[in-house]
């Protein structure tokens, strides 16, 4: 499920955090900050699309992510990939590394991740 930048947004500090209280959320927003109503909204919407979940303690709420950020993410790549360069990461790849302008030290990174890869595609 896609969720919107402001979800996405509200999802990060989550993430970041592990567990976290309303307040905690609000503190941890950048200028300017969300009035805490529309934070409470996007909240209730992460619990209905099944992304937070809550600990209740007295009249607080502590929240917590049910999906991970990695799974979340990955999914996503792969709806791009498929849409937008034919399912292929070969060519996705190609386009990242000559897009992004990467440096020759993140390209040596990038080789060293591949070649780790490709060991392990052989056993």
């Amino acid at each position: 499920m896609k969720l919107s930048a402001a979800e996405e947004s509200l999802m990060e500090l989550i993430w970041e955090n592990g567990q976290v209280f309303m307040k905690d959320l609000l503190d941890q927003y950048p200028e300017p900050k969300p009035a805490k109503t529309t934070v409470a909204t996007l909240l209730k919407r992460l619990q209905e699309k099944e992304f937070v979940g809550y600990t209740l303690y007295g009249n607080s709420r502590q929240y917590y992510p049910l999906v991970k950020k990695e799974d979340y993410f990955s999914k996503h790549l792969g709806k791009l990939i498929k849409n937008y360069f034919g399912n292929s990461a070969l060519k996705f790849a190609s386009f990242f590394t000559q897009s992004q302008k990467l440096t020759y030290e993140e390209l040596e990174a990038l080789k060293k991740m591949v070649d780790e890869e490709m060991k392990k595609s052989k056993k």
